[in-house]
């Protein structure tokens, strides 16, 4: 199999648009459709025509484009069974545990509730991505808007059990903040020092932080580390529950 090729470009204040292309089959998928103009110039920028948008969830900054591209392009809208009547144009329903192919790649589908009820990721194990959306963010996760804290930490322990070597790709540009309120909580881990320092020059320079590497967010994102020693010491956590260290640290961050 040839490799896949992924093309990475800002939508609206700070989405992240993602096209993912095969170039054997020749098929292209916008992972969600945040704003037709931006997904429209990065297809023509590579000469690809988009055949299918993998819709996350429906929250309208990751589907406002999808009834516009469909009727550009008559491509096939797939996304999560449990928001089936939320997101427009869908064609093909899908949830936990489904895979579907994508050219010669399988894509497994992973539910993941917590920042909505019905949010899946998708999962290409052969070329070793995840497109997380709006579950994982570099040292981040989302906001709960639909599920309790308890059923967001089940839902990054999904994917945390995928290879380190795994490729995240996110929705939204927010890492810059995410590292500095992660130093609040983590105060003490050196790689999230550097890694914190180096994201702070990145952003400086205007450059993106997309992908992160699974492997990375294991060692740095407090939300996927509560079980750290030092981490429940200093929230004064010592004796509680995963999900409870979770929502706490979910809780500060909203109020950060």
């Amino acid at each position: 199999m040839r490799p896949l090729q992924i093309e990475v470009f800002p939508c609206r204040s700070d989405n992240f648009g993602v096209l993912l292309h095969d170039p054997e089959s020749h098929l292209t998928a916008s992972i969600d459709a945040p704003e037709e103009a931006p997904i429209v110039a990065a297809a023509e920028r590579n000469g690809w025509k988009i055949t299918h948008i993998f819709t996350t969830h429906h929250h309208t900054d990751h589907v406002e484009a999808n009834l516009a591209l469909k009727q550009r392009y008559g491509l096939e809208i797939i996304g999560p069974r449990e928001e089936a009547v939320a997101i427009p144009g869908l064609d093909r329903a899908v949830g936990d545990g489904d895979t579907f192919e994508f050219g010669s790649y399988p894509v497994n589908v992973i539910e993941t509730p917590g920042h909505t009820a019905g949010h899946v990721c998708y999962h290409v194990p052969d070329a070793k991505l995840l497109f997380a959306a709006d579950t994982l963010f570099a040292l981040g996760c989302g906001r709960l808007f639909e599920r309790p804290a308890a059923d967001m930490w089940h839902s990054l322990q999904k994917l945390a059990a995928l290879p380190d070597e795994t490729a995240v790709y996110f929705g939204h540009e927010y890492t810059l903040s995410n590292a500095r309120f992660a130093l609040t909580i983590d105060p003490d881990n050196e790689r999230l020092k550097t890694r914190a320092a180096e994201i702070e020059e990145a952003r400086a320079a205007g450059n993106f932080t997309i992908p992160t590497m699974l492997g990375l967010e294991k060692e740095t994102n407090p939300f996927l580390r509560v079980a750290d020693p030092s981490i429940r010491r200093n929230l004064l956590m010592e004796s509680r529950t995963n999900e409870e260290v979770f929502a706490e640290i979910r809780k500060r961050k909203d109020n950060f």
